[in-house]
């Protein structure tokens, strides 16, 4: 039976694999990073063979102990990324639960996460192979923290397994999961400043999470090699309690899981009045807008974006403390105008097949291009004349607001109107409705970016002139190209969006049902 479910879990990753090619081509983005990762590990573990025992057991121990909390927090948040074999897909058959134990965790060996932690591990085994005794330490510590964390990974996924079928949760936490990632630069270069400045404190704590289950599995290695057999025996029987211990833990959340799988149904909340289809006109540009708007506001894809843009004040901050120049800062508000009018550029792809209430309704291409760009207009447009007036508070130089907030402008205009068109003619597979924003198909990866690259060229090309008079008036240290962008911005820039609204009308009415067709497959 472990066997069998091992061969379904490939045979599962094999035909996912086989739906495109673009998946494959996805799926090997993927190994290539985790081999670059994988491979400066196990270099790093390679070259601590050599170097003291001390740091070597230091530099094992909290790595480890950081592979376990990871194992433990990231599944949280993105639970909808692997769930080929979901133990409620058993729920009516009869599988021994030992054989469905074993065969789900080692099922979770089978993947990128599974195997890259597997292999640095192993790679420990040479870090310790300074003796016979503390190499095989080291391959029974390996092997053991390694099952620690698949376990510890399917309690927590198997004990949120209600809370995660609830759209709330799955709404909070996989946006909030968003903001660590995003502020990832800070919170490493303030952990790196700690290290460097406390590298004896580094060396206690590893002593002391090595006595916990967090750290005794990985710290089995470095004992033997320092000839302690008595601490090492101690923690061995720790990990191993560890261990059993979480696999208790998991048989029983899993026998509860299977007998009450968990419920997500509706809700229970009436709804009142037309909310928000009583504020805007009750027309088909109208209607697109209402219904976009509660999209930006509900549904968990779209506030991922949304949670990026107040972060670029932090991030700019963050630089401009590090460095003394507030250059950066300056330009937060065209960088968010870029970022939220090529935002509706994946609209059409988010309503998946509900794209086709448009098509039979016989909404005109022209009111939905419009009805979405307006949606996201209506906190667009405050959120850039804020960050593009706001930083000047802090350096002070007036002259220049003008000049880039006539670029902010332009770029927000004219990258809708691009957007507009772009989103009537290509598709990309996103996330489907309800699932983690963090749910998204391997194959898809080099079409986006061709999308993605090709938009940003041809939108650098539409701004130009607005970026000419920044430069001209960087150059020539006068303020009235600064005021000639600042007219010249907003009017090109509306020209644009018109221009962008009627043509990519023209393409939705000429090839919605194609698009349907494109939506349908990326299913």
């Amino acid at each position: 039976m472990v066997a069998h479910l091992l061969r379904l879990k490939l045979t599962l990753l094999r035909n996912s694999v086989r739906r495109s090619p673009w998946q494959l081509v996805g799926l090997g983005f993927g190994a290539l990073y985790a081999l670059g990762v994988v491979g400066l590990a196990v270099a790093g573990l390679v070259f601590l063979r050599g170097a003291d025992v001390g740091l070597a057991q230091t530099v094992v121990v909290l790595g480890g102990a950081a592979a376990l909390l990871g194992w433990a927090i990231i599944p949280v948040a993105a639970s909808a990324a692997d769930m080929t074999l979901d133990p409620a897909r058993f729920t009516t058959l009869a599988v021994p639960m030992p054989q469905l134990l074993a065969g789900l965790a080692l099922g979770g060996l089978i993947g990128i996460p599974g195997t890259a932690t597997s292999l640095v591990a192993l790679a420990t085994v040479v870090t310790w192979s300074r003796s016979v005794p503390a190499a095989a330490g080291a391959l029974v510590g390996a092997v053991l923290g390694v099952l620690s964390c698949i376990v510890l990974s399917k309690v927590v996924t198997t004990a949120t397994a209600g809370l995660a079928s609830s759209r709330r949760f799955k709404d909070v936490s996989s946006v909030a999961f968003l903001i660590p990632l995003v502020l990832l630069g800070p919170i490493m270069a303030g952990i790196a400043g700690g290290i460097a400045r406390s590298g004896a404190f580094l060396a206690e704590l590893a002593s002391a999470l090595s006595w916990t289950p967090v750290g005794a599995a990985w710290s089995l290695g470095g004992e033997l090699a320092a000839g302690h057999y008595g601490p090492a025996a101690l923690k061995l029987v720790l990990a191993l309690v560890t261990l059993a211990a979480l696999a208790v833990c998991w048989k029983i959340l899993l026998q509860r899981a299977l007998v009450t799988p968990p419920y997500s149904g509706g809700t229970k909340r009436r709804a009142r009045g037309l909310g928000l289809f009583g504020l805007f006109p009750a027309t088909p540009t109208g209607a697109v807008a209402a219904r976009c708007l509660i999209y930006w506001l509900r549904d968990p894809r779209y506030a991922g974006a949304l949670v990026v843009v107040p972060l670029l004040p932090v991030l700019a901050l963050f630089q401009a403390g590090n460095t003394g120049s507030s250059g950066l800062l300056l330009f937060v508000g065209p960088l968010t105008a870029f970022l939220l009018a090529w935002s509706i550029c994946s609209d059409v792809s988010y309503d998946n097949t509900a794209f086709a209430l448009h098509l039979s309704a016989g909404v005109r291409g022209v009111a939905d291009r419009l009805g979405r760009a307006l949606a996201c207009l209506v906190f667009a447009l405050p959120v850039v004349l804020a960050f593009s007036v706001l930083p000047f508070l802090f350096s002070g130089d007036w002259a220049r607001l003008p000049g880039l907030l006539g670029l902010s402008l332009g770029i927000l205009f004219s990258g809708m109107g691009l957007s507009s068109v772009v989103s009537a003619r290509y598709t990309v597979a996103v996330p489907l409705p309800g699932d983690s924003p963090f749910k998204k198909p391997p194959g898809n990866v080099a079409q986006a970016m061709a999308v993605q690259f090709g938009g940003m060229g041809v939108l650098l090309l539409l701004v130009a002139p607005e970026i000419a008079l920044m430069v001209a008036q960087s150059v020539t240290r006068s303020a009235v190209p600064g005021w000639i962008n600042l007219g010249v911005g907003p009017v090109l820039g509306l020209a644009l969006f018109v221009a962008g609204i009627r043509l990519g009308g023209k393409w939705l009415d000429a090839r919605g049902p194609e698009l349907l067709a494109q939506l349908v497959v990326n299913r």
